[in-house]
């Protein structure tokens, strides 16, 4: 695990850009931190680094926001159970080819892949954030 000190949401932006160059095409990033940490911000950072356009928003109501099969991007905070996410159809994009970021993952512990990587978003001031990451 290493950690990035974030001053800014810029800093985490910019961080998650960066931490975009890292993955490929199939990775399950699993995003942790309370509301309010910072996920989608992170994720709008992750989408600029694999070069999405698009607007990123937080998928709240939709479960998941699909951008242009190279990004999926989860809110599991309403699912009850991993078996929903399935009848939902959601676990299939675990298994494509485009990078999948979780947010609110333990709701869908029991059927998230194995290998899956993890991001930690701690808040430590007004805008200040911790990100732990593999």
């Amino acid at each position: 695990m290493a950690v990035f000190l974030s001053k800014s949401p810029e800093d985490t932006l910019k961080f998650a850009e960066e931490y975009a160059r890292r993955l490929s095409g199939g990775d399950v990033v699993i995003l942790k931190g309370e509301m309010g940490a910072g996920k989608t911000v992170f994720s709008k950072g992750v989408a600029r680094g694999l070069g999405i356009k698009e607007e990123v928003l937080s998928p709240t109501f939709a479960y998941m926001n699909d951008y242009s099969g190279r990004l999926y991007h989860f809110d599991c905070y309403r699912l009850g159970s991993g078996a929903q996410a399935e009848a939902l159809g959601l676990c299939d994009y675990f298994y494509s080819d485009g990078v999948c970021l979780v947010e609110w993952a333990e709701n869908i512990a029991d059927v998230l892949p194995p290998a899956c990587k993890s991001v930690t978003i701690e808040k430590t001031g007004e805008d200040e954030r911790k990100i732990i990451y593999e």
